[in-house]
């Protein structure tokens, strides 16, 4: 069966080099998601001046032509060029370092080649919230990511209704993904201020809103470090984000 030709909006995820001129390039597309493809004489071209390696940076958002055969493990792209040329993540170190685990992340958990247009948007949406954002919202960003981005895989964090938590004491239980102020009967759950910051975050519907949530770059560590150990508890073979580390030196 011969491949047919779809044009289709790609976030980059990783690239690798292929041959003396080539790329493997991995993308997450708007029309048929994760996708790896071999992209023919792109290092060539650069070399003389012409572009187009530089493109496929990690968080890159494209435009592209694609031959797409189901089944296939490796598409070829036909054309492609910036959808939105990011202005500040490719050059600001501290919004590189935030694009970065945002990329990571979202790739330990796309494992199937499915079309998913709702997370593509708000992937999409965060990208562009994250180029434009202030000290503030960029560092809070990376928590609102990877807390809303557990709704696409079917994990996001509950919140006991509000009549029903009648303690001052907090709980996020780890394995059923409940914030109460229950106690577990497992030590897979998390208490104190973490939590309750956890909780405000779940609320928050907007990059803009996270202007007013004024963190300490303690806490931000620390909830890194629990939302981490979340993904872990619910994503098959997770592991342990290479990112993180940097993140958290990174961000004040």
């Amino acid at each position: 069966m011969s491949a047919s030709i779809f044009k289709t909006k790609g976030i980059v995820l990783r690239t690798v080099t292929y041959g003396e001129t080539s790329l493997i390039v991995s993308v997450f597309t708007e029309r048929f998601g994760a996708q790896s493809y071999l992209v023919n004489g792109v290092r060539s071209a650069a070399k003389k001046g012409k572009g187009g390696a530089n493109l496929f940076q990690p968080a890159a958002l494209l435009d592209m032509v694609v031959y797409h055969q189901d089944r296939k493990s490796l598409q070829r792209i036909k054309e492609f060029h910036w959808n939105r040329q990011h202005e500040g993540i490719f050059t600001d170190i501290t919004k590189n370092a935030v694009a970065l685990f945002m990329v990571e992340l979202l790739s330990k958990c796309l494992r199937q080649p499915e079309e998913n247009a709702a997370l593509f948007e708000f992937t999409e949406d965060a990208f562009m919230a994250l180029d434009r954002a202030t000290p503030m919202v960029q560092a809070n960003l990376p928590l609102f990511f990877s807390l809303h981005l557990t709704h696409f895989f079917g994990i996001l964090p509950r919140l006991a209704d509000a009549e029903e938590m009648q303690g001052e004491t907090l709980y996020f239980d780890l394995v059923d993904s409940l914030i109460s102020d229950r106690e577990p009967r497992h030590p897979h759950y998390v208490t104190g201020t973490a939590v309750v910051t956890l909780a405000e975050l779940l609320r928050v519907r907007q990059p803009e809103e996270l202007e007013q949530l004024l963190l300490q770059r303690e806490l931000r560590r620390q909830l890194l470090q629990v939302i981490e150990r979340y993904y872990m508890q619910h994503i098959q073979d997770f592991g342990m984000l290479k990112t993180l580390p940097v993140l958290k030196e990174i961000l004040s």
